[in-house]
């Protein structure tokens, strides 16, 4: 990933149909981006690859989709319409409105962390160091205001007859408001989890960055309900398990590492991040967290239902702890393609631009390249079969090289081209994206040959 660049990534992102602006036609609207046919491939494949590893392969975790819009009554348990708010200021020139945390964590490129200090240090920070505007570049700013960061709208028909509403700023109170509906139905013994993968809302201000924070996103997580006595245990479990996920995925030991909270909300007893280099520095990728029994005992006083788990063995009733561990798909999306970028000069001199994705990742797994455009009909022949079993492309426009170059810029895995030889015999030369060598298959062998190749275990 040397000389990764922010501007390469967008760059590559538009072109190549991974990530377009939202709304792009009417001008965009600030923070929001769609995922192109191949962006949407490779993000599925991430949410596939997470659910995989932390539910599929763990009987004693079990997966919900909650709903999105919830009962108020959630978010003022949580503490969310009382204190959900972010320390923002407005440049007083081009009055635009900024984190005054993440100008900080930005300008010192993740050498800072700015979520122990107070308003007036973060204040006294930006002064001394003469952080200035990214958007106009100059150095005028209003005092740190808090600005509330839940989208509000409303249920009902008659405009003096609603009820205000919240789309939910995080997904894991679906998993704390259904831990008794799934520890029933499932006749589940604590210790378990509840996973899910889902949208969340946040009303964001943003300095660029691509899809590494947006007012939109979705997050992967999982709560694990617990003993006090075990908590640790699991917590550290946990960020092992985190960590070895990622560098699964091919990650780099040498662009990650381990951020411990340097300040915890009174309710926690330990909470760390996983840090990523980005282009812009070093940020939270994903985070662990012990979050004791507050979120259970808070919905339980609110709801006047009780949390409790009654131990089938002991008879003993009690609230489990709970360790949560969350990442962002769209974040961990922008890391993987970071991680994945690779420019390479050739033997020729010119230059190849590839995703070495972790072929589990990558959108399409072969690419199907007919030589000349006459050898369509046995191309799509080709197609159809292994399109039953894996995404593929099909490619038969320009030279073969540049056919070649277009895959390895998507990371696709494979490349079967189908040449006169394959009308005589029925073979193909299967091309590596990652070494470029070739060699020839039988039709009927490809998918034996690609199947264990493209596995995340």
């Amino acid at each position: 990933m040397a000389n990764v660049t922010m501007d390469k990534i967008v760059n590559l992102c538009k072109n190549r149909g991974i990530i377009f602006q939202g709304s792009e036609i009417y001008g965009g609207m600030g923070n929001t981006w769609d995922y192109g046919p191949v962006g949407v491939e490779i993000k599925n494949n991430l949410k596939r690859a997470w659910w995989k590893r932390f539910v599929q392969e763990d009987s004693s975790t079990y997966g919900v989709d909650a709903a999105i819009l919830m009962n108020p009554r959630v978010w003022d348990a949580s503490g969310h319409t009382q204190n959900f708010s972010d320390p923002k200021m407005d440049c007083k020139k081009c009055k635009q409105r900024f984190r005054a945390d993440n100008l900080i964590e930005e300008y010192s490129k993740g050498s800072i962390s700015a979520e122990a200090m107070t308003n007036e240090e973060m204040e006294k920070y930006i002064s001394e160091n003469q952080i200035k505007c990214p958007h106009c570049g100059n150095f005028d700013w209003t005092p740190i205001r808090q600005f509330k960061l839940m989208f509000e709208t409303s249920r009902g028909t008659l405009d003096g007859d609603k009820d205000i509403v919240y789309l939910r700023p995080e997904t894991c109170q679906g998993e704390y408001v259904n831990f008794l509906n799934v520890q029933r139905s499932m006749r589940a013994k604590v210790p378990f989890a509840i996973a899910q993968i889902g949208k969340s809302f946040r009303n964001e201000i943003t300095p660029g960055n691509f899809i590494f924070r947006t007012i939109e996103f979705e997050q992967m997580e999982l709560q694990k309900f617990c003993k006090e006595d075990d908590s640790f245990n699991f917590y550290n479990d946990y960020k092992t398990k985190a960590m070895q996920f990622l560098l699964d995925l091919n990650f780099s030991p040498e662009h990650l590492k381990f951020h411990d909270h340097d300040k915890l909300a009174f309710y926690a007893k330990a909470a760390c991040d996983i840090f990523y280099l980005f282009p812009m520095g070093w940020s939270e990728l994903n985070g662990i967290h012990h979050r004791s029994t507050h979120d259970l005992t808070r919905h339980q006083e609110f709801s006047g239902k009780s949390m409790q788990y009654l131990d089938p063995i002991t008879n003993e009733k009690y609230i489990p702890n709970v360790i949560e561990y969350s990442i962002g798909a769209d974040r961990l999306m922008l890391a993987v393609l970071t991680e994945a970028y690779n420019e390479e000069t050739l033997e020729d001199g010119e230059t190849r631009v590839v995703l070495k994705l972790h072929p589990a990742l990558a959108p399409y797994k072969v690419a199907i390249l007919p030589l000349q455009k006459n050898l369509g009909t046995k191309a799509t022949e080709v197609y159809k079969k292994l399109s039953k079993t894996f995404m593929c492309t099909y490619d038969e426009s320009g030279s073969i090289g540049k056919r070649y170059r277009r895959q390895d810029e998507i990371g696709v895995p494979f490349s079967v081209t189908i040449d006169f030889e394959t009308l005589e015999n029925d073979t193909v030369t299967i091309r590596d994206r990652d070494t470029m060598a070739q060699i020839r298959l039988k039709i009927d062998e490809i998918e034996d040959y690609i199947k264990p190749r493209i596995q995340f275990n």
